[in-house]
């Protein structure tokens, strides 16, 4: 997987790329990763393309991740798979020129400015696209925490209520 593209080179012609991307290759993914279980190989198809003078780098996922459940502690995975289509404006004047729906992100603030050309930070882009769609605190959607992890839970004992005297007033008006 290419860690970044050439806009100066593939812009205006388009880009495509296809291939089989390794879940830990993300440096920020991976530290999330579980390693009770071994993580499958995801497949990633990429196309920047031009449409009504907008720049889009569009992109499908499939695959799955192992995280750790936040409950259990157990493995569990989380379907990644879905469509991702990202308008990249050159300024702010072209936000007219993309739906209210539509993500975008402004060139100026994500293009790596290098001699001699702009290169756009492609593997970050997926990168990040992967994060939001990976939950925070992964959790089994039947998973109950078992009370053998933690021992038993004390029952609380029926105290003194401090608003009691306020009862016996209360009828008292």
């Amino acid at each position: 997987m290419p860690e970044h593209i050439s806009l100066d080179k593939w812009a205006d012609t388009g880009y495509e790329w296809s291939g089989e991307v390794k879940p830990s290759s993300f440096d920020r993914l991976a530290t999330t990763l579980s390693t009770e279980h071994e993580q499958s190989d995801m497949q990633l198809n990429a196309n920047l393309y031009r449409r009504n003078n907008v720049l889009h780098l569009a992109f499908t996922l499939t695959g799955d991740v192992w995280l750790t459940c936040q409950r259990c502690l157990q493995p569990i995975a989380i379907d990644l798979s879905d469509d991702y289509d990202i308008a990249l404006l050159e300024n702010d004047s072209q936000v007219r020129l993309v739906k209210d729906e539509q993500d975008y992100l402004l060139l100026d603030e994500i293009v790596t400015e290098q001699s001699p050309e702009r290169l756009l930070p492609f593997k970050k882009l997926v990168e990040d696209e992967i994060l939001l769609k990976t939950p925070m605190a992964p959790k089994h959607d039947d998973c109950e925490m078992s009370v053998e992890q933690f021992g038993e839970i004390p029952e609380e004992e029926e105290g003194e209520n401090p608003f009691a005297a306020l009862a016996s007033l209360k009828g008292k008006l």
